[in-house]
């Protein structure tokens, strides 16, 4: 059997995670990019679903499925899988969860306007309001602004970057979580720590039961989101939880490596077996706690010294570091997910012994940014 994963860019997602899972369910990949890969790779328009669509056609083989883990190619992807008759999303659903704007105009209750390059501050906005990208990702160019004259500001600073639609939202305040389900089953969830505003960069991921659970499915229902995997954020204030953003795939950021190794389960095998129209297995209750300690550039430069690679154990619990940058590495300081320098992730019995590791390995390693 044949599985057709659409790429962008090189991700460890992909990489590490469902080339070697579709390996282990005895596939054979084709993966289709516009992008450099260090495997072999067909190259086609991969936001084009008619371009997907030509080059499964051109292959003998006959696909069992058609997968992407990429925000920005779910709804193309899906589209190619519906033609074949495949198992896959809604690619309509797939088309409101990227959509900020079609996300909030199906979810309605939270204020949002859509700002095309060159429009004014909407009249009467209840500020303080969050302004990003229309289909935007890893936290880029999203600021909180607090009048008028300031969100004017920030929209001509981001159109002088990214000539596109931006969404300016009413800000939600509560605390940061999200939610994680495969085939509408929930896995679990995380509490986020963030950035102090005006920026929203992710630093931190501790392992929680996610709490309204059932008001955010409810939500995600309404999208049409329900196959596969998806990563849902979401705010809980005074007991009732909004929606944020929704990503229509696996979390990232290494938490989905942590979900395997928590939950001791296949996941990225798992994720493909829903995209072959297989079942999904229950998922097992998590024995323990987890986290993704996010390490983040500080300012602009050369990365001078960094630690390499590890997985080791501690005190009981399973320590990894991955690093994002290497050691001559150019940083230029975005306030983004994109500073990130490496992801130590840990997993063990308590939330104690997995802050003690977290904080021995940053003791015993040095990260140096020269200018």
């Amino acid at each position: 059997m044949r599985l057709y994963i659409v790429a962008g860019k090189q991700t460890d997602s992909v990489t590490h995670g469902f080339l070697p899972a579709a390996a282990a369910l005895g596939l054979d990949v084709t993966l289709l990019t516009d992008r450099a890969w260090p495997v072999e790779t067909v190259r086609c328009d991969v936001t084009d679903f008619r371009s997907i669509i030509a080059a499964v056609a051109r292959d003998a083989d006959t696909p069992a499925a058609i997968f992407s883990n990429s925000d920005h190619l779910q709804a193309p992807a899906a589209l190619a899988a519906d033609y074949f008759g495949l198992p896959c999303k809604d690619w309509r659903a797939a088309l409101r969860t990227k959509n900020k704007a079609l996300m909030r105009r199906t979810l309605r209750g939270v204020y949002a306007a859509e700002l095309l390059p060159g429009d004014k501050p909407p009249e009467g906005a209840p500020y303080p309001l969050v302004v990003k990208p229309r289909e935007g990702v890893a936290s880029e160019d999203v600021f909180l602004v607090g009048d008028a004259t300031e969100l004017a500001a920030r929209c001509r600073e981001i159109w002088a970057r990214r000539h596109e639609a931006l969404v300016a939202e009413e800000y939600l305040p509560g605390r940061l979580h999200t939610l994680e389900t495969l085939n509408g089953q929930v896995i679990g969830g995380f509490r986020t720590t963030v950035s102090a505003p005006p920026h929203f960069v992710e630093e931190r991921l501790d392992w929680t039961l996610p709490p309204c659970a059932e008001e955010v499915l409810a939500g995600l229902r309404t999208l049409g989101v329900g196959f596969g995997a998806c990563h849902t954020e979401y705010v809980v204030h005074e007991g009732r939880a909004r929606i944020v953003e929704v990503n229509y795939r696996i979390i990232g950021d290494h938490c989905d490596f942590l979900l395997a190794d928590l939950l001791g389960v296949p996941i990225f095998e798992w994720v493909l077996r829903a995209h072959l129209g297989e079942p999904v297995p229950p998922v097992p209750s998590a024995p323990g706690h987890a986290t993704v300690d996010s390490v983040i550039a500080e300012r602009s430069g050369t990365l001078a010294a960094a630690p390499p690679r590890q997985e080791y154990e501690t005190g009981g619990v399973r320590l990894a570091y991955w690093p994002v940058r290497t050691a001559g590495d150019t940083i230029e300081l975005t306030r983004t997910n994109r500073d990130y320098v490496g992801m130590i992730r840990a997993v063990g019995s308590d939330a104690a012994g997995v802050e003690a590791a977290i904080r021995g390995f940053r003791a015993g390693h040095t990260w140096e940014i020269i200018p």
